[in-house]
């Protein structure tokens, strides 16, 4: 399947080309945008896509491939908008969005949305444990913890291509309007402190939140949210799930802590299971679920398969055989809403503005 890619980064430097030099089996890549032409250079030499972009209207309009892989930074909405209106499959990374009005403006098309978590083999193996056990009915309790140390210690070993050749305004213009989109997500006058808070929800925290569709469905409600530290700091959020017990999540930055780690337990009425993630960097690290049941039995469960990879296998099947995803628009929407449900509640916790959708 022939595909183009938008945003030439990190994750795209790190983890998608190594993984699209592997699957030469299914995907050619036929063309790279980037607002950085060293970028796009760079990522276009070592795939072997002879065309370069930095303009993804143009890219769209020259054709030459069936569908867009979406890996830039901020909101997608707009970029998902033109490459779905143009008839192209989309496989964009989260998050879709950063507010609903950009969902709602997306017209009819196959859009898969990139939680890699979700396709995790650990996570996957988790989800029919608990089937087993009798589903979200059974669950008492999800506990989340992350770690999170800097984006460039997690990224030190990746030699990545920096970009220096992106005109100073154009960044600028990019920023605004991505503050005025957060703006009609939360009010013009919401401070800086609800904005970091749902820029972590809709960055970072979705990853949990996208785990917590898989098992239980979206939570419906925030009961409560506290931030402390140096911003982005430490973000504690929890509340009921939607059928039965509560959840709780911790997300702590920590610039010089020596390795991402994110663990997720979920306990039931007969044991609990725990996930532990790795750095999402570090190609096929197994993630580690560990069963505890009744009589206190213990089981780990490894499998090296890299997640992004079968979320890219995964793509190319909706694609080619209408197989649906496990994120689509209205799972990244549900996301979107819940982010903002953590917002609101932490601005009513502090009598602090809150405006917007999320109001």
């Amino acid at each position: 399947m022939r595909i183009a890619l938008v945003g030439c980064g990190a994750v795209t430097q790190a983890v998608y080309v190594p993984l699209l030099s592997r699957r030469r089996d299914l995907f050619e890549v036929s063309a790279v945008c980037d607002l950085s032409r060293t970028l796009a250079d760079a990522v276009g030499d070592r795939l072997g896509a002879a065309r370069r972009y930095t303009a993804v209207a143009e890219m769209l309009a020259d054709g030459g491939f069936e569908a867009v892989v979406v890996l830039a930074s901020g909101s997608h909405g707009e970029t998902v908008r033109q490459a779905l209106a143009a008839g192209y499959a989309v496989l964009c990374e989260k998050p879709l969005a950063l507010t609903r009005a950009e969902v709602a403006a997306l017209p009819e098309g196959r859009l898969m949305v990139g939680y890699m978590k979700q396709y995790d083999p650990a996570v996957r193996r988790a989800e029919e444990v608990l089937a087993e056990l009798g589903g979200p009915e059974a669950i008492r309790s999800v506990e989340v913890t992350v770690l999170h140390p800097s984006g460039e210690s997690q990224l030190a070993f990746a030699n990545l291509t920096q970009a220096r050749d992106v005109d100073p305004g154009l960044l600028a213009s990019l920023r605004a309007a991505e503050e005025e989109l957060m703006s009609r997500a939360l009010g013009e006058s919401a401070p800086a402190a609800v904005r970091n808070l749902y820029g972590v929800s809709l960055g970072s925290i979705c990853h949990d939140l996208s785990l917590l569709r898989r098992f239980t469905g979206s939570p419906a409600e925030i009961s409560y949210v506290e931030t402390w530290g140096d911003v982005p700091g430490s973000i504690e959020i929890s509340g009921p799930l939607p059928i039965r017990g509560r959840f709780s999540i911790r997300w702590h930055y920590l610039e010089d802590y020596p390795a991402y780690r994110e663990t997720v337990a979920v306990h039931h009425d007969q044991g609990s299971l725990e996930l532990v993630f790795p750095s999402p960097y570090l190609m096929n690290a197994p993630t580690t679920l560990t069963v505890v049941s009744a009589g206190e039995s213990r089981t780990d469960w490894r499998e090296v398969t890299e997640a992004f990879e079968v979320q890219l296998a995964a793509f190319h099947a909706y694609v080619n055989d209408g197989k649906p995803p496990l994120t689509d628009v209205g799972g990244a929407l549900d996301d979107i809403v819940t982010a903002q449900r953590i917002a609101a509640r932490y601005a009513v916790q502090h009598a602090l503005n809150i405006g917007g959708e999320a109001a």
